[in-house]
């Protein structure tokens, strides 16, 4: 009888373990198991060099979002966006992918617009700002080719 109630203990104290390593991990992983309550834009780059999927996207430092996909259509890259439903964006919001930190980790950043038209699930953020191209400014410095 004692070996039986030492084995319901430990089985019970592992359980409890691996519910916390899952809790841990899906806190930690930013995993949403529900779906989370987002919608989905776009936004219309001409080139988003290093930015990959699953980035997020921030208005003042916050974040607000993922990137969900990347596609590369009519020579342009549209990359979709998932917005947090209590975020509202303005149609004249302002897409720029921007750089963290020393390593360059890239990120969208939304400047919010100033309109009282509001995008709807599914719309796109035509006005966008490329990342810069840090070796070809580099490379325009180097060999004189700054404009003054």
């Amino acid at each position: 009888m004692k070996k039986f109630d030492t084995e319901i203990v430990v089985g019970i104290f592992v359980f409890i373990g691996v519910l916390c390593l899952v809790f841990i991990s899906v806190k930690l992983g930013k995993i949403n198991l529900i779906g989370g309550h987002y919608y989905p834009v776009k936004a219309v780059f001409s080139t988003i060099k290093g930015l990959k999927k699953n980035t997020d996207v921030e208005i003042s430092g916050v974040s607000v979002g993922t990137v969900d996909d990347i596609k590369l259509i009519d020579y342009e890259a549209v990359v979709s966006l998932r917005i947090r439903d209590d975020i509202k964006l303005q149609d004249d919001s302002i897409a720029s992918i921007r750089t963290k930190g020393l390593l360059g980790e890239k990120y969208v950043e939304i400047t919010p617009g100033g309109s009282d038209r509001l995008l709807q699930p599914g719309d796109t953020l035509h006005e966008t700002e490329p990342p810069i191209d840090l070796e070809k400014l580099i490379g325009n410095f180097v060999f004189g080719k700054v404009k003054e």
